[in-house]
């Protein structure tokens, strides 16, 4: 589990290895502690669904750095809160009531007990087989439970006409995603989840779309302090969300570290007022 692999200056997963096309490095850590700072602050908190102030067995799947599963454990104390994860790269010093485990969501869940909410955020690129995922999730979840998927639609686009396909950023985005499909893993898997969800069995689907602005550009206030943590979280990953995937591509790093380059620029010029879902 710890005998990382090293490519390209970057340290990935040995558990299951190859089956998350990402980092798990300290600068991937750090970014994804962004994602998470910006995502609360788009949606409003930890969760959007209506859990109560006990939640029981709640677990979170994907955890990444551990950062949402603790701050779970803090909210609720009366909470057993448990993270999973590829990668054992969560910290140790946490709340009594929450505990990481090293597991592969696609697998059998050997838990002994049902959950009374599972929580999965941003695990485009790392499943092969989401009918099996929603299934096992559906499998493991109380009558009555809830269970919370917030995902990517990775299609960049603009509402003003500045951003178009002759962008660099715009052949990135297409380069991710012709990866994705080469390899079997949806990098955009927002685009089915509310049909997967309800494929697998539940009930009470309710489908919200939240705008993710990249950059400082939108006037509202609280929308432009959004832009800005996406644009930063970004920027910290444009390495680590192509290297991998872009080599399965055929592409030479040399050629890689060009692209990123000028999509670089592209984004910080902030001439292209892009988002994505």
């Amino acid at each position: 589990v710890l005998s990382y692999r090293v490519e390209n200056g970057r340290r990935y997963h040995a558990y299951k290895d190859g089956s998350y096309s990402f980092p798990n490095d300290d600068q991937e850590l750090d970014r994804l502690d962004m994602t998470h700072h910006m995502i609360k602050l788009r949606i409003g908190g930890l969760h959007l669904a209506p859990i109560g102030d006990r939640p029981g067995r709640v677990i979170d799947v994907g955890t990444g750095t551990g950062i949402w599963a603790i701050e779970m454990g803090d909210a609720y104390p009366s909470a057993e809160v448990i993270g999973t994860d590829l990668s054992p790269v969560q910290p140790s010093l946490v709340p009594p009531n929450v505990k990481f485990v090293v597991d592969d969501c696609e697998e059998t869940w050997a838990f002994p007990n049902p959950f009374d909410y599972i929580h999965l955020r941003f695990l485009g690129g790392g499943i092969k087989d989401w009918a099996r995922l929603t299934g096992r999730v559906f499998d493991n979840l109380v009558p009555g439970g809830w269970v919370e998927f917030q995902d990517i639609d990775a299609r960049y686009y603009s509402e003003d006409g500045t951003y178009t396909e002759e962008l660099h950023t715009a052949q990135w985005i297409q380069g991710l995603m012709q990866a994705g499909e080469k390899i079997g893993r949806d990098v955009s898997p927002a685009l089915k989840l509310e049909e997967r969800v309800r494929d697998a069995g539940f009930t009470n689907v309710v489908h919200r779309k939240f705008k993710m602005p990249i950059g400082p550009w939108p006037k509202d206030p609280h929308i432009k302090e959004c832009g800005t943590w996406n644009l930063l979280q970004i920027l910290e990953g444009l390495e680590g969300f192509t290297l991998r995937l872009f080599g399965m591509l055929g592409w030479k790093t040399e050629e890689i570290e060009v692209l990123l380059a000028m999509v670089r620029k592209e984004l910080t010029e902030q001439k292209a007022h892009i988002i994505w879902d």
